[in-house]
């Protein structure tokens, strides 16, 4: 009859594999076709053998092409080409391409700053320590000279200089345990910013490799 036919005519169409859209047009058109001359040859058999009238024939060819119709539309509609995979593969990795080059730049402005701070920080800790040396030379040569004008009151003078010197040495304890934590909070933030960055990539390379898969 003409169920198993029609159905084996269906059944003989291309799967949706990928291949290019001017390959699958004309396999569409050769299947068309195809099905065409079967239900014509089959509307003829039909015909001649008197089990149909000619206008039930070609009411039934026109319902049998139309069906082959939008089965041909539902299977071809959602094919994609190897061109637009390509071109859908060239943009994401374009995408990629741009992040990693702004990731980059980031990394690179970041740590430009922080290795700034550090080297300016340095050096106010070396003119810090210069100025207390300064001083303490200074003091010490004072000390020398008024030594022997008046050894009372140099011993006056010498112990209100150990207690500067130990001020000052105080606040040296001080700026440079705060020059430590500030060098601390600072590696700690290197070691934070590399850790985001690093991190950053493998969610895009991990996101790319499942919408790969």
């Amino acid at each position: 009859g003409l169920a198993p036919r029609v159905a084996a005519a269906v059944g003989a169409l291309p799967p949706c594999n990928g291949t290019a859209l001017a390959l699958a047009s004309s396999r569409r058109e050769l299947s068309l076709s195809a099905g065409c001359l079967q239900l014509e040859r089959k509307r003829r058999d039909f015909t001649s053998s008197g089990r149909f009238a000619t206008q039930q024939a070609e009411i039934i060819v026109s319902a049998l092409v139309k069906i082959l119709e939008a089965n041909m539309d539902i299977v071809y509609k959602d094919m994609v080409t190897k061109m637009q995979q390509e071109i859908t593969l060239q943009q994401i990795m374009s995408q990629i391409a741009n992040v990693k080059k702004d990731m980059i730049i980031l990394e690179k402005s970041e740590f430009s700053a922080l290795r700034a701070e550090n080297e300016k920080i340095k050096l106010e800790l070396h003119q810090l320590k210069q100025q207390v040396m300064d001083e303490v030379i200074k003091v010490r040569t004072d000390t020398k000279l008024d030594f022997n004008l008046e050894k009372s009151r140099v011993k006056e003078l010498y112990s209100l200089n150990e207690k500067k010197l130990l001020e000052l040495r105080t606040e040296i304890v001080a700026l440079h345990a705060q020059q430590d934590r500030a060098l601390t909070q600072t590696d700690r933030k290197i070691e934070t910013e590399v850790a985001g960055s690093i991190f950053t990539c493998l969610t895009v390379a991990l996101g790319f490799y499942r919408l790969w898969i």
